[in-house]
């Protein structure tokens, strides 16, 4: 069975079942990278023809090439994706990838912005305007929620709660993630000018958060209204101003608030707590210790003598 033709069939698959437009990116980007090698080095262009040997010999490939780790699992990532379809389909017995180890990745520290810029940047926007008051809704969500940027894209009027926000994450799996007294305040501000700006529009949409223009938001157009907010706010020249790091900000933040690992990794909609884990090596050793003191058994039962 030629490898290009399942790969149609897979992707084809993933857009039934809904996948994110940059994960199924990934997964067609990744799968005929390493399509376009086997088949230039070893001449292999049949699925039965593959074996764990040859994305063993394509990880030495980018490696050599002087490509990360990282980078590497995320492509190890996207094969296995593509060979668990094959196996369900039953075009093949074994998933070849089961036999590459993950690349050992080096430690990462995660740097972020400080409170003062955080409080800045959402103090970058005011209400006079509608994407004034838009923006700085979007900057303050990100900051209490951590949710990702194309999940913020896709949040829908009908997704907000009382007290809570409904968000679709990856996977279409969907979380529950509160709703601060704070950020209502600001969502409240918000949603009477929303109202009054497009109350002789016909909106077609029902995304919580759009345009001028009534339409729903694009990755790029959040990227951007962050990368403002940290020009206007003067975010040190070394952080990155992306949501993504608005999000780093929120994982570091309720970590340093004692929040436990495992209710962080259902607040961040991750897969499984080893992913949260990364977070926890970017906060100093002393900070772990100042946080222990205030979480004691002892002091919290006031009874130790």
């Amino acid at each position: 069975m030629l490898i290009n033709e399942v790969l149609k069939e897979f992707i084809f698959d993933c857009e039934i079942r809904k996948i994110s437009p940059r994960t199924l990116k990934s997964y067609r980007n990744n799968n005929q990278r390493f399509f376009n090698y086997v088949e230039k080095e070893f001449n292999i262009t049949e699925l039965e023809e593959f074996s764990h040997l040859h994305i063993k010999q394509y990880f030495r490939f980018l490696i050599d090439k002087g490509l990360t780790e990282t980078y590497a699992n995320g492509i190890l990532k996207c094969m296995r994706a593509f060979f668990v379809y094959c196996i369900n389909e039953e075009y093949v017995i074994k998933n070849p990838c089961l036999k590459v180890s993950w690349q050992r990745q080096p430690k990462t520290l995660i740097s972020t912005f400080t409170d003062l810029e955080v409080i800045n940047m959402v103090n970058a926007f005011n209400y006079l305007t509608y994407l004034n008051a838009r923006n700085k809704t979007i900057t303050a969500f990100l900051v209490d929620t951590g949710a990702r940027n194309a999940e913020t894209c896709g949040i829908l009027n009908n997704n907000i709660k009382d007290n809570y926000v409904l968000i679709q994450g990856k996977g279409n799996k969907e979380r529950q993630v509160g709703l601060s007294p704070e950020l209502k305040k600001i969502m409240m501000k918000y949603n009477r000018i929303k109202d009054f700006y497009f109350k002789d529009k016909n909106v077609k949409y029902d995304n919580y958060f759009l345009s001028n223009t009534g339409l729903p938001l694009t990755i790029e157009t959040i990227e951007r209204v962050v990368k403002i907010a940290g020009n206007i706010a003067g975010v040190r020249k070394e952080i990155r101003c992306s949501p993504h790091t608005i999000r780093h900000y929120f994982a570091q933040k309720q970590l340093r608030n004692k929040l436990d690992i495992y209710s962080l990794s259902r607040l961040l909609g991750h897969e499984n707590v080893m992913i949260t884990k990364i977070y926890l090596q970017s906060i100093k050793d002393e900070e772990i210790v100042a946080m222990s003191i205030k979480t004691s058994p002892l002091t919290s039962l006031r009874g130790g003598k």
